[in-house]
């Protein structure tokens, strides 16, 4: 008997059995090989736009991805940086032999955690929850809870050209019988596609016919646990495509199993394969091409932006017209992969099944696309199942306070018919998510919680602390004439005539902290030993600047709060109210929204549905008052 097992040993399956594991749980890990554990399936990288910050909030609550990015990173950047500081995003290439490795080393150390090589077929259900997960061999392993995390697995069929194979990754058996076992349970599934360029080596590469892409001198570490980077760091490099490349890639569309409908699954749209881009975007004479390393050791890259299912010939010879790679050899070439997925309108916001007590879906088995969004997903899952097993109320993050539940929020209440992913522009409140200050805001859950190490919240403490004393004195602090206007002569800021406070002279848009740190006469030691301390000069300085914008997200956040508030009772059913659109009806008892603010996310709920909902959970319906209530189910 576990209480809690995991199936899947991708992002969503090790982040889920590290929280539940460290939340007192006996949780058991399968995967079908245990030394693929952690494997990046395709692109050798962490983080980026929004995906960066989802691995700072994952870090802030007490998981590993941050922190095993960290250890195994080969080239560190903030993206976005001339943009404003909510969409600064950070992002690693890494070694992806490394990766899988340190990953497996850090869970074979959980003291509550076993992992097994296991084929999972079939679910033990009994009234209405589950009791067991069995595998291919006939064990039947009991369980309080399980958490299903299969990734591309389920179903998985690998197409090259007009060829394909049963596979949920290259080289790799896909996953039979969970879905036809869901599926008998009442749940709906669809199929979803994905893709990933070839690999090629690394002495056949002509890199001085490329563009160098280095990483960030100072490299900013993910991971609270980490004082500082000190791996080697390798460029990238970046080349494109151009019409030759495009004319030997289209006279391979009639073998293209997309264009020849051999595929039913939809693909992102965000991250199209290159013919399909080619093909939308005709106007286009060329495309970016980055060339990835895969790692310290390896003689492999990753052709980043060429990602393609068309046969290996035309792989071939399409990706020679590029410069740079005009004798190229490459070693793997590109495939779709077909699997199977279930809308996750299915399950509620903290993971856990609306058909089956104690089943939990992460992942891209919800329809997400990325590493960082099934290891949000997973590490959610697994907090969720281990409080359930505790009789404990859900840990759900709500919309204002992470990415992670601006992420959760979406699947759930908007569902997907094709690959999520995470952006800044879904985060309405993303000025005051910004990754930096993902240890400001989570920091305290993840004690909470139990998962947060005492070294890591001691830093955050200290941070704390640190933007405190800052903010104290310069609030309280004048600056003089004499002293401030030399430095705002070098910075070309208009002199001052007489004696303002440093919170005045920090709001104009030219000044820093760091022209005070400069000059040491101004600012006390202490004060200065605090501006030292990670991130706290930057959170300052975003905070003054941004001032007026952050209180309006505030003033935002309190109207958001109190719809957050007005509950719904589960067995509300929304077909009883006659003034209700048959859509929002449908909808609503489709989705089951735990609030009035969830509620008005649903695609197809218009504001006035939301109003007539108001009125009802006001007033309370049909002797349904006292279930109404007040309060919130967030810890």
């Amino acid at each position: 008997m576990y209480d809690v097992v995991i199936v899947g040993g991708g992002h969503a399956g090790y982040e889920a059995a590290f929280a539940s594991s460290r939340m007192g749980c006996k949780t058991l890990l399968v995967s079908m090989e245990v030394s693929k554990i952690g494997t990046l399936s395709c692109n050798p990288a962490i983080g980026g736009t929004a995906k960066g910050h989802l691995v700072k909030e994952i870090d802030a609550l007490g998981g590993e991805m941050g922190f095993i990015t960290d250890r195994v990173g080969i080239q560190f950047r903030i993206l976005n940086r001339s943009r404003g500081p909510a969409v600064w995003s950070p992002r690693a290439q890494v070694d992806r032999a490394g990766y899988p490795s340190t990953t497996q080393m850090l869970l074979k150390k959980e003291k509550n955690l076993e992992l097994l090589n296991a084929n999972i077929i079939d679910l033990k259900i009994d009234h209405n929850k589950i009791h067991a997960i069995v595998t291919s061999d006939g064990r039947v392993i009991s369980c309080k809870s399980a958490i299903l995390t299969c990734g591309t697995f389920l179903n998985g069929i690998i197409h090259i050209g007009l060829k394909n194979q049963n596979a949920g990754r290259y080289g790799e058996a896909p996953a039979k019988g969970i879905t036809e076992a869901l599926v008998s349970l009442g749940f709906e599934s669809g199929r979803l596609k994905t893709g990933t360029p070839p690999r090629v080596h690394k002495d056949t590469i002509n890199f001085s016919a490329c563009e160098a892409q280095y990483g960030d001198a100072t490299p900013e570490p993910f991971s609270c646990r980490t004082e500082r980077i000190t791996n080697k760091q390798i460029p990238c490099h970046l080349t494109y495509t151009n019409e030759t490349t495009h004319d030997l890639l289209k006279s391979g569309f009639d073998q293209s199993p997309m264009f020849t409908g051999r595929i039913k699954g939809i693909g992102p749209r965000y991250c199209p394969s290159i013919e399909d881009k080619i093909n939308r975007f005709s106007d286009k004479d060329r495309h970016q091409i980055f060339l990835e390393p895969e790692g310290y050791d390896s003689v492999e890259y990753y052709v980043n932006g060429f990602s393609t299912s068309l046969p290996n010939e035309i792989q071939e010879a399409a990706i020679r017209t590029i410069p740079g790679l005009e004798n190229v050899k490459m070693l793997r070439p590109g495939y779709a992969v077909e699997y199977d997925f279930f809308p996750p309108y299915q399950v509620n916001l903290n993971m856990e099944s609306k058909f089956v007590d104690g089943l939990f879906f992460a992942g891209q088995i919800n329809g997400t696309s990325g590493y960082e969004e099934a290891a949000a997903q997973g590490l959610m899952a697994g907090i969720n199942a281990a409080l359930k097993v505790q009789n404990k109320e859900p840990f759900i993050l709500r919309r204002n306070e992470a990415y992670i539940g601006v992420l959760i929020d979406d699947l759930v209440n908007k569902s997907t018919l094709e690959p999520y992913r995470i952006f800044t522009s879904l985060a309405e409140y993303r000025l005051l998510l910004r990754y930096d200050n993902a240890d400001l805001r989570l920091s305290d859950f993840g004690r909470n919680l139990g998962l947060l190490r005492d070294e890591q919240y001691d830093k955050y403490m200290h941070k704390k602390q640190a933007i405190k004393n800052v903010g104290d004195w310069i609030q309280t602090t004048n600056v003089h004439p004499a002293s401030i206007n030399p430095i705002l002569e070098v910075i070309n800021s208009s002199p001052i005539t007489e004696p303002v406070s440093i919170l005045q002279i920090l709001k104009r848009p030219e000044v820093s902290l760091s022209e005070f740190v400069k000059n040491g006469d101004i600012i006390p030691q202490e004060i200065l030993e605090s501006l030292n301390y990670r991130d706290t000069m930057r959170e300052i300085d975003t905070s003054i600047k941004y001032d007026g914008y952050l209180k309006r997200q505030n003033e935002q956040i309190e109207k958001f709060t109190r719809m957050e508030m007005k509950r719904i009772p589960k067995s509300f059913d929304y077909s009883t109210i006659s003034s209700l659109s048959n859509e929002a009806k449908e909808k609503l008892n489709k989705v089951r929204p735990d609030n009035l603010g969830q509620a008005s996310r649903i695609s197809g709920i218009t504001p006035a549905d939301v109003s007539l909902l108001m009125v009802y959970i006001e007033k309370g319906y049909r002797g349904h008052s006292k279930e109404f209530s007040d309060t919130t189910n967030i810890i």
